[in-house]
């Protein structure tokens, strides 16, 4: 059984797409990449809803573990990445959602 730890970050539909695509892609992504213990990045395309509403977009963090996601947001590089959500919250008009957990293969 291999048990890890991963961030889910839901984004609502952004009022200003581009500016959303932009920033996320020339500035978040970068900032994100440099955060310590990251085992995989994912974002989500093409996205359709089977029940309830789609996500503009969907991205997955994935960890060692509980210890290595929260030391992630405590560096630098965390406390960055985290304050640039606000950025695009604000300059892209969009909600984001998230949650942490732990993955266990089964």
């Amino acid at each position: 059984m291999t048990t890890t730890a991963r961030l889910l970050v839901l984004w609502d539909t952004p009022e200003d797409p581009g500016y959303f695509e932009r920033h996320y892609r020339e500035v978040h992504i970068p900032l994100v990449r440099q955060l310590p213990g990251v085992r995989r990045f994912t974002l989500s395309r093409n996205a359709m809803a089977v029940r309830g509403d789609t996500y503009y977009r969907v991205a997955e963090l994935d960890f060692d573990d509980m210890t290595a996601l929260q030391q992630a947001f405590q560096s630098p590089a965390g406390q960055a990445t985290a304050a640039d959500v606000a950025t695009l919250e604000s300059g892209a008009g969009v909600q984001v959602r998230n949650m942490i957990y732990e993955l266990e293969d089964v």
